[in-house]
């Protein structure tokens, strides 16, 4: 059975295509061990809620929008094999001087699928 990894992340709106670089870049390498897919979608349609919402669970701040990000591997196994690679790879060591946002605040997961329809 196929496994996600989701991600939330503040950036301000001012770094979207300098994000949309970054992502580019670690897409490709996250595929290159064994990611199946890798999505970044910049928010569009983000409500703000009376209890909770996207931009209160990252914290954003004025003027960022919210980054939900998945990557999608074959396998637990798969996942868990491909991030020690991923994270041994000099290619994805963070340039923190020039991130496109405040990693601090970006919050992850890995999920079990439990309805998978349609195509993608």
């Amino acid at each position: 059975m196929s496994y996600v990894d989701g991600f939330v992340v503040p950036v301000p709106e001012g770094n979207r295509e300098k994000y949309r670089e970054m992502a580019l870049h670690a897409a490709a390498v996250f595929q290159e061990y064994g990611a199946t897919r890798v999505v970044e979608a910049w928010g569009s349609d983000l409500p703000h809620g009376e209890t909770t919402d996207f931009y209160k669970a990252a914290k954003a701040e004025k003027g960022e929008n919210i980054v939900f990000s998945w990557i999608t591997w074959p396998s637990k196994e798969a996942r868990d094999a491909g991030w020690e690679k991923v994270m041994a790879d000099e290619r994805m060591k963070p340039d923190f001087e020039n991130m496109p946002f405040d990693g601090k605040r970006m919050f992850w997961g890995g999920f079990e699928p439990i309805v998978d329809q349609g195509e993608g």
